[in-house]
């Protein structure tokens, strides 16, 4: 075929650059959809808040899903699909390893046309959650995250335990410690202010010290305690504990997450 007669009035070389100038804008174009569907989120950026889709759990340091799986079955219970993630290896390893199975879930989730997408990330598993959002653009992608007893700015139990054997703390240990590169990495950066975010802990915390690594800038802080004074649960008993699981089911809503007034 000789073309359309436009083509065949230009120069050899003009017809090469119109030819380079196609295969380039083709390759943006594969570009942008691979992107795309590599994201997975909605095309306006942010899920809508009242479109309620799956659930995924993150579990936290050692990878242990019992509890998570608890707090799953209530969530199913009140018609929500829940799903816990395995993490890699023992779950002591890299926590940006664990980064890359969360983004895989919800791009899953995003491929199967979930409307949106809500994050729970129980004790390390919420670290793993606020990496995700500041590395992975997880705030374009979540329509509401929460974290329970969370060592957003560390655990003193890990630098502790690096410190008096040597070599006994694994690599999400040494990140867990407090002022860690890895840590530090996301401190210094303000919450996206369009993603609602729950942090609830416990006073009672022994395993995440201070309790209070869980507080967040621009997330809806709870102290379990400061609602449900009577409360003595632990860290271990967060993931199952009526209350906090009263608190979880209400923030799941589509209601504006708003700091509770009354224990659950």
């Amino acid at each position: 075929m000789r073309g359309p007669a436009w083509l065949r009035g230009l120069s050899p070389r003009r017809r090469l650059l119109l030819a380079v100038v196609a295969v380039l804008l083709a390759a943006a174009g594969t570009l942008t959809a691979v992107a795309a569907t590599r994201t997975g989120a909605p095309q306006e950026g942010v899920p809508a808040q009242e479109r309620l889709g799956p659930v995924l759990l993150v579990p936290g340091y050692g990878g242990s899903r019992g509890g998570l799986l608890t707090l799953a079955e209530h969530i199913r219970d009140a018609g929500r699909e829940a799903e816990v993630l395995t993490l890699t290896g023992d779950g002591t390893g890299d926590l940006l390893g664990q980064v890359e199975v969360l983004t895989d879930a919800v791009d899953a989730a995003y491929g199967r046309g979930a409307p949106s997408v809500d994050v729970i990330g129980y004790s390390a598993g919420g670290v793993v959650a606020r990496l995700w959002v500041a590395r992975e653009g997880g705030d374009h992608q979540a329509r509401r995250v929460i974290t329970l007893g969370a060592p957003l700015h560390g655990a003193r139990i890990a630098g502790v335990g690096g410190a008096l054997v040597p070599g006994a703390c694994p690599v999400a240990c040494q990140q867990l410690t407090p002022g860690s590169a890895l840590l530090r990495s996301f401190e210094s950066e303000p919450l996206p202010p369009a993603l609602p975010w729950l942090s609830v802990w416990t006073e009672n915390d022994e395993t995440v010290t201070p309790p209070d690594s869980a507080r967040l800038a621009g997330a809806v802080n709870v102290s379990l305690q400061q609602i449900c004074t009577s409360s003595r649960i632990g860290h271990g008993d967060l993931p199952t504990d009526p209350a906090v699981t009263g608190l979880v089911l209400r923030a799941l809503g589509s209601a504006p997450l708003a700091a509770p007034t009354r224990c659950p």
